[in-house]
């Protein structure tokens, strides 16, 4: 599922997190919080550089 990557430190990413309906009216849902805990945790593990983080907070499949 992941990238092998040889020379992680010429890589830069952005995340992207998108909102999940079961979180329903939260400030920040916790689909929110857990994909970034994740994605930062990856990040820092393969030594990456994050460029930008894009968040689809409050805008799911559902009400589009």
């Amino acid at each position: 599922m992941f990238l092998n990557i040889s020379n992680s430190t010429d890589f830069n990413v952005a995340m992207y997190i998108r909102l999940s309906k079961e979180d329903g009216d939260k400030q920040e849902s916790e689909s929110v919080t857990n994909q970034r805990n994740l994605m930062l945790r990856y990040i820092k593990e393969n030594g990456l550089s994050l460029y930008d983080e894009y968040i689809d907070d409050g805008v799911s499949r559902y009400n589009f």
